[in-house]
């Protein structure tokens, strides 16, 4: 089997859905934001606070870009689907899965925003985050499920079903 690459906003689920995704279909699993937290030896939000955004925007794009597994299931970070290069070279591994989640959910779900590692511009809020990147996620997205508040297990039974469809 291919790749599953898993995108959307942080808090979305990725991560937690990518591990009992890649269980249940018997994959390997990794993160992205955790390979570029140990490429860096650091954590996502002092990378971008002693870094730059833009420092970490290269590294993010160059983790996608040049990402090399099979039979997995690849939770991204929430601006991966800006870099052009990284995406196109993980669609072509894989099936890209948009894991939907509506902004009043995503608000209530990220408790650590300033700490999270999430890439915001000066003076951006999480809906401009929200709204701008979406049209990305849905340019990429061979899958899109939409999720309300539903249970780890529904979210991964959604996605296998859509896979399997």
């Amino acid at each position: 089997m291919s790749n599953i690459i898993l995108v959307g906003m942080p808090g979305c689920g990725k991560s937690t859905v990518g591990v009992i995704l890649a269980k249940t279909l018997g994959m390997d699993f990794i993160d992205t934001d955790l390979i570029i937290c140990k490429k860096e030896g650091s954590t996502l939000q002092k990378i971008i606070e002693e870094q730059g955004i833009e420092y970490f925007e290269k590294t993010e794009c160059e983790v996608g870009a040049m990402l090399d597994v099979t039979d997995t299931v690849v939770a991204t970070g929430g601006s991966m689907v800006l870099y052009e290069d990284a995406m196109e070279h993980l669609k072509n591994t894989g099936k890209v899965v948009f894991i939907d989640v509506d902004l009043p959910e995503l608000q209530r779900r990220i408790t650590n925003i300033t700490t999270r590692g999430i890439t915001f511009k000066a003076g951006e809020t999480l809906e401009d985050v929200y709204n701008f990147r979406r049209e990305y996620y849905k340019k990429y997205a061979d899958i899109t499920v939409k999720i309300s508040d539903s249970a780890l297990e529904e979210t991964v039974e959604k996605i296998v079903s859509e896979l399997h469809s």
